[in-house]
């Protein structure tokens, strides 16, 4: 017995036209689209996850050195969360801190657009370590050379650079008889690893015959950018970096009213 009702599919099949084939864009075209999806994720993970920075000069040595590329990540500080003691972190120029050059950042047409969208280091931003929050009180130095955060001394040989002939880890000009703060609030003081070449909050302080700083030795919270997590390049010394532990035991800082002092 035949099954008709097959056979008439079967023919059905047979009489009905062959399925569309989709149309493939233009090489050009998918090119241009492929590029315009890459930018706008590049300016999304800038915006809001991970940027790529260079190292502008020597005052992040031994550790981080001039023309190393680095990554920093937002997430950190999302959601009510600020840079902590120790922390080392990439913020803005807060007006003054660099030379014309070192602000400048690429100088090619290329290397302006790739910044732009975060696909290449930028400039105008600075890269120093935390060493002291809103409210701290920052003191050099001890009978033994150390820099104290509220009365507490840190002992930073892990990270800085051992510069010999150096009288403590915290000069400042030719002294190492100063204190600052206590920090303003929402703002900072940063010192670089190299103490004895890093043009940080250390070398804004006013001294005693000073009555108006200028720059102020105090960046705001705002102007930080995100916190240094990786050496990216060169490749022999890619590594991810932690908060060391010398910050650990800092006290919480005295009630304070005042909005900050910097006295040699």
């Amino acid at each position: 017995m035949t099954d008709r009702s097959a056979t008439s599919l079967d023919e059905s099949d047979r009489n009905s036209p062959p399925p569309k084939q989709k149309k493939h864009l233009p090489l050009w075209q998918e090119t241009i689209l492929l590029l315009t999806i890459a930018i706008l994720l590049a300016v999304v993970i800038k915006a809001f996850f991970v940027q790529a920075f260079y190292i502008p000069s020597e005052s992040m040595e031994p550790g981080l050195v001039k023309n190393d590329r680095i990554l920093v990540e937002k997430t950190s500080y999302w959601f009510g969360g600020t840079p902590q003691r120790g922390d080392v972190v990439v913020f803005k120029d807060p007006g003054g801190w660099l030379s014309e050059a070192e602000d400048a950042g690429p100088t090619n047409p290329i290397g302006k657009l790739m910044a732009k969208v975060g696909l290449y280091p930028s400039g105008g931003h600075l890269v120093k370590r935390v060493i002291g929050v809103a409210g701290d009180t920052i003191h050099c130095c001890d009978k033994q050379g150390r820099v104290l955060v509220n009365g507490h001394p840190l002992d930073e040989n892990s990270y800085i650079k051992n510069t010999p002939g150096m009288p403590c880890n915290g000069p400042m000009t030719t002294t190492c008889d100063w204190t600052a703060g206590p920090v303003p609030k929402g703002n900072l003081f940063v010192m670089g690893d190299n103490r004895d070449n890093s043009d940080d909050s250390t070398m804004h302080l006013c001294t005693r015959q000073q009555t108006d700083c200028t720059p102020d030795p105090y960046i705001p919270v705002d102007d930080v950018v995100g916190k240094v997590f990786v050496l990216l390049w060169p490749h022999d010394r890619f590594h991810v970096l932690h908060r060391p532990g010398d910050f650990a035991g800092v006290p919480a800082p005295a009630a304070t009213t005042g909005s900050g002092t910097t006295r040699q």
